[in-house]
């Protein structure tokens, strides 16, 4: 009885590795639930704040990430095709439980949403470096002082696959 609980344990834990390294990206990682996300505070990712602007998905891209202010930051996401808005994102980064949580949602140039109502896609935190805020499939990378580069994860029709977008600071 015990060993088959163990045997089932393990297979558990070797599917769920399997399946994790299918999925592995360089630049982003996925949160372990066993350890759980890492203590964190706004200060520690306030390099994020600013004005930021890049090309993606054949248009340009822009992020306003606002100062930390209330325990969250706050950032408004366009992509710019033919000079037309292809879509809108309202992200937040929140201080909750001591630690850190990413949350989106998407809305289509007219701002209809994507997602329902009540829903968010939400990112937790699994690590802080120097340089680099890792949420659970979305990182942000900091190059210098003027330049950034997010790595996310994104569905497509080929499976999933880990999208950058390198910003330059407006000024």
């Amino acid at each position: 009885m015990v060993r088959n609980i163990f045997v089932t344990l393990f297979m558990i834990l070797l599917g769920t590795t399997i399946m994790n390294a299918q999925e592995s990206f360089p630049n982003t990682m996925h949160l372990d639930s066993l350890s759980g996300s890492p203590d964190a505070t706004l200060a520690d990712i306030s390099w994020i704040e600013g004005h930021w602007r890049g090309r993606a998905f054949g248009g340009i891209v822009e992020d306003l990430w606002s100062p930390p202010l209330g325990n969250s930051m706050m950032c408004a996401f366009k992509l710019v095709v033919d000079d037309k808005v292809k879509f809108y994102e309202l992200l937040t980064i929140s201080e909750e439980n001591e630690t850190l949580m990413l949350r989106l949602k998407h809305f289509h140039g007219d701002l209809k949403g994507w997602e329902e109502k009540d829903e968010t896609v939400d990112f937790p935190l699994v690590k802080v470096t120097d340089n680099k805020v890792f949420f659970d499939g979305f990182t942000f990378e900091r190059i210098s002082a003027n330049r950034i580069n997010i790595y996310v994860i994104i569905q497509n029709k080929e499976g999933k696959q880990e999208m950058k977008f390198s910003y330059e600071r407006v000024i």
